[in-house]
């Protein structure tokens, strides 16, 4: 089982309220990107954060990038004080986004969001005209080197979507 299987099957587990965001949402799209964490836009709600520390603490979740020895509590409180959270556990890179630059916070992205099946249970995963708005505007090298293929995967999509009007309203015909 890979990291991001286990990943979304903790979200699974755990049924936190996630959009799921970044390469994982472009993977689930269509592009070829490879991803190795999960990035996700959480529900700030104190229920959410209480499922998503009991996640957390299931798999040893530790703040990645912190200096050695900072002191950090891995709780309801932490969570509800502060917005982004990266961390490393046991089945990988786990990123929580309170908010996603050019798109907003978790009810934002849930409205911009498509329910998928993944690993046999149903998740959101943002949309891809948000996904292309989020890369565009996080601007990082790595966001703007798959936009192209994003770009490409939306014009597809639009295709298929007026063909599939065309063929509508040729049967009502």
């Amino acid at each position: 089982m890979t990291d991001v299987e286990q990943q979304i099957r903790l979200v699974s587990d755990f049924q936190i309220q996630c959009v799921f965001v970044g390469g994982l949402a472009a993977l689930i799209h269509g592009a070829s990107i490879r991803t190795r964490d999960l990035d996700v836009c959480y529900s700030r709600h104190k229920p959410n954060l209480t499922k998503i520390v009991a996640g957390l603490r299931s798999v040893n979740a530790l703040l990645r990038g912190a200096p050695e020895g900072i002191p950090f509590i891995l709780d309801e409180e932490t969570l509800a004080r502060g917005l982004n959270f990266t961390f490393e556990t046991e089945i990988g890179d786990f990123d929580l986004f309170g908010e996603i630059q050019g798109v907003g916070g978790f009810d934002e992205c849930f409205r911009n969001s498509d329910e998928i099946e993944v690993f046999g249970a149903r998740h959101r995963v943002l949309s891809l005209e948000k996904l292309i708005a989020a890369k565009r505007s996080a601007g990082r090298p790595k966001d703007l080197l798959v936009l192209p293929e994003l770009e490409a995967l939306r014009k597809y999509q639009q295709k298929a979507e007026r063909r599939a009007s065309t063929r509508t309203i040729d049967n009502q015909s």
